[in-house]
């Protein structure tokens, strides 16, 4: 039987756009080393505008997703990450409990950070109470 992964990363975040414009944010491959720098990712279920699930290699071991739901006039952007970390051959690898820590730090901070990063440049200034773009 497989050991849990080491780090399990939830986040959400509310994006006032569509789900289809945040989907195209991801959709293709040669963005992904931009969010994620250090993991390989591939594709395994591919949701459309609902999101995306990778298997991860590189310096992670493990799963990733992008869920895209749609709430109110927007898009709710679940992600979870859930990997353990890898040794140079690229496999599993148990680190001390403070490295852990730290690792799951940094990546709960990047995920956070890349969400972020698409709302302001996905809701272009859009002001609190005023419908996205394309849906006046």
């Amino acid at each position: 039987m497989n050991a849990p992964p080491a780090i399990d990363v939830v986040d959400e975040t509310f994006l006032a756009v569509p789900p289809s414009t945040v989907a195209a944010a991801f959709a293709d491959p040669r963005s992904w080393p931009r969010y994620w720098p250090d993991l390989v990712l591939e594709v395994y279920t591919d949701r459309g505008d609902q999101g995306l699930r990778w298997t991860v290699r590189g310096a992670l071991v493990g799963t990733m997703e992008v869920w895209l739901e749609p709430v109110l006039d927007g898009t709710l952007l679940h992600y979870f990450l859930r990997a353990t970390p890898a040794d140079a051959a690229g496999a599993p690898r148990a680190p001390a409990p403070r490295e852990l820590r730290r690792e799951f730090d940094r990546r709960a901070r990047a995920a956070k950070a890349i969400a972020l990063g698409l709302k302001e440049i996905l809701e272009d200034g859009r002001e609190p109470g005023v419908p996205p773009r394309g849906e006046d």
